[in-house]
């Protein structure tokens, strides 16, 4: 296999970015928000810090996110170029499926750049944007499951640096890649909305950016050098 599609054995990455969806002329017409007192205030931002150390206390503990996965069900990936969903399926991938169902219940993939853009081939994402919580998933790895469905255009599979080596990035494929069903990469997805989106986004940075790097100092480092890298919001199961 050529040396630039080995390089998905690597991992990948992290960053979000906040969208308003407010116009200047929505904003006029939007009605004013009571004023809230101090006290308020105070418990509202006392509460966001509450939820925020309990989220990181669950992303810091890979072996407590073990959930089983439904055997079919879809995600809602919101990145800064529009809206994906996939359609999940266990039966093709169970060990992948539910890695990454507990990945997206736990809200992981919040700020997390897609990093490695290779026309044709590829999109690569999963490197958490925050050091730590990325150095402990790191070692967090699944057994590997049989190869049930092909690498098509459009599915979504976890990236690996070996067997039984997955943890949290994956990839995208852009083109049918069947040459890496023979290789062990299992689909664990396909993409049912959303394929325009992922051919939109920007893949002017290729495969520059530093996986190293990214693991080091997270998405301080991809925003400092490459700008106009695109990112996943957020992403939740679909109800």
């Amino acid at each position: 296999m050529k040396r630039s599609m080995m390089c998905l054995l690597g991992l990948s990455i992290s960053l979000w970015m906040g969208l308003s969806a407010c116009s200047p002329t929505e904003k006029k017409a939007a009605a004013p928000e009571t004023a809230k007192e101090p006290a308020q205030v105070e418990e509202t931002a006392m509460v966001a810090q509450e939820d925020s150390a309990a989220d990181m206390a669950r992303l810091l503990t890979p072996e407590t996110l073990n959930a089983q996965a439904p055997e079919l069900f879809n995600v809602e990936i919101e990145t800064t170029k529009g809206r994906i969903v996939v359609e999940m399926h266990r039966d093709w991938a169970p060990n992948g499926v539910d890695r990454f169902y507990n990945l997206v219940e736990a809200g992981f993939f919040k700020d997390i750049a897609l990093f490695r853009m290779v026309k044709g081939f590829v999109v690569q994402f999963g490197i958490h944007g925050t050091p730590l919580v990325s150095s402990v998933w790191r070692e967090a790895s699944i057994q590997d499951d049989p190869v049930k469905t092909t690498n098509a255009r459009g599915t979504l599979t976890f990236a690996t640096a070996g067997p039984n080596t997955r943890t949290t990035q994956l990839f995208i494929n852009l083109g049918d890649n069947a040459m890496l069903d023979k290789q062990g990469f299992s689909p664990i997805g396909k993409i049912t909305s959303g394929m325009d989106v992922v051919d939109a986004l920007n893949y002017e940075h290729g495969e520059r950016p530093n996986q190293g790097k990214i693991q080091k100092e997270g998405n301080a480092y991809l925003k400092e050098k490459f700008p106009g890298l695109d990112y996943i919001v957020s992403m939740k199961i679909a109800q």
